[in-house]
């Protein structure tokens, strides 16, 4: 559901307030967006929200984007410029009418070159890094968010079924890939969350595999796919490895492994633990086990209107994850030059301890030849 844009400003303004900065600044982007209601795409053209703590607000936004602009209902001063004239006039407008000495931007997100227009526009403007902050906002979600990535989740599954029906020897990574991208829209995805990852046999050892062209699957190979849809703004995350017509013991052994530390992930989830606790526990299996050489990553992430968002699960996080944050448990392990195993799945924390939102079978699945 579309926001007013005066929904989320408030939050921004806190932020400010907290970080003891005049102001924050959003550009195009996930926290733009969640800001404001509407999504808009960053460019070669600078696009600005400034939301002083006093929850004032202005924005520089590009003249040919100003319709679009005009349905959002903002009601702060606009400072709008054309490619033909430029932008540092604009600038130096806004940052006059806003009257400001500090300003907190996304460390993560702001590009080098609208960070140097604001200190050509004004010099002396104290500008620090609040990513941690800014972005943290979108880490509780909410009753509409969580149905958004839902949606996604289910519209992943439905395509992760119906591809697996199609799955024969013989056929390439890439001809794999291309059914599951036509599945995913034809079950409803708006976008792709991300390039999916279809790996077999080596490759499947590489957690951010291409797909191949020239690899044919045979009987034996471990196929992992690791995709997501996009609905609503908010993207979904799995990742399941199946076998083409046989797994061999070690792969058997791997899976299981892999299989139970998602488990013991899953056993620790409640709001209140850590970061750091739930890889440790996660971890911890994969090192107890004769395959702790082919451990390559930490356990997760969050995820939602990103693929990769805070809080990121791995050892060495204090922050205790509290009700409503959603993370992905994703374990694998991985032997270059022989196979890997991944299983993910989407949590969400709960008062009560956790839902697991993805409900894909984990169970170790054998696609008949």
């Amino acid at each position: 559901m579309a926001h007013s844009p005066l929904d989320h400003l408030a939050d921004y303004a806190a932020v400010a307030t907290r970080l003891g900065v005049d102001a924050v600044a959003l550009v195009p982007g996930p926290n733009f967006t969640r800001a404001l209601g509407h999504s808009f795409a960053s460019h070669e053209r600078p696009f600005v929200l400034i939301i002083k703590k006093d929850g004032s607000a202005a924005a520089l936004v590009p003249n040919l984007e100003l319709g679009s602009w005009g349905l959002l209902g903002f009601d702060g001063a606009v400072f709008d410029w054309r490619d033909q004239t430029g932008y540092d006039a604009e600038f130096a407008a806004l940052l006059s009418h806003l009257a400001i000495g500090s300003l907190a931007v996304e460390g993560q997100v702001m590009r080098v070159f609208v960070h140097h227009a604001l200190l050509r526009a004004q010099p002396d403007l104290n500008i620090i890094d609040g990513e941690y902050e800014i972005s943290g906002l979108r880490m509780i979600k909410t009753a509409g968010d969580i149905a958004a990535i839902e949606a996604a989740i289910a519209i992943s599954e439905r395509a992760l079924s119906r591809t697996l029906d199609t799955i024969r020897p013989g056929q390439s990574e890439q001809q794999i890939e291309q059914t599951l991208v036509q599945m995913l829209f034809a079950e409803g995805a708006d976008d792709l969350a991300f390039a999916p990852i279809v790996a077999a046999n080596d490759a499947s050892a590489l957690p951010h595999a291409k797909a191949r062209a020239d690899y044919r699957i045979k009987p034996g190979d471990a196929i992992l796919l690791d995709f997501g849809a996009r609905k609503d703004g908010f993207a979904a995350d799995i990742t399941r490895t199946v076998f083409l017509g046989h797994a061999s013991e070690e792969a058997r052994a791997v899976y299981d492994t892999v299989l139970r530390a998602n488990l013991a992930g899953l056993a620790v989830t409640r709001a209140g633990v850590t970061a750091h606790a739930i890889d440790d526990e996660v971890t911890g299996v994969l090192e107890a086990s004769p395959y702790a050489g082919r451990i390559r990553t930490k356990t997760g992430h969050g995820l939602g209107r990103e693929v990769h968002e805070p809080p990121y699960i791995m050892r060495g996080n204090p922050m205790p994850l509290p009700a409503g944050t959603v993370y992905t448990n994703e374990p694998g392990l991985y032997e270059i030059g022989n196979f890997g195993v991944r299983i993910e799945d989407v949590v969400l924390i709960t008062d009560s301890g956790h839902r697991c939102l993805t409900q894909f079978p984990k169970d170790l699945t054998v696609i008949p030849c």
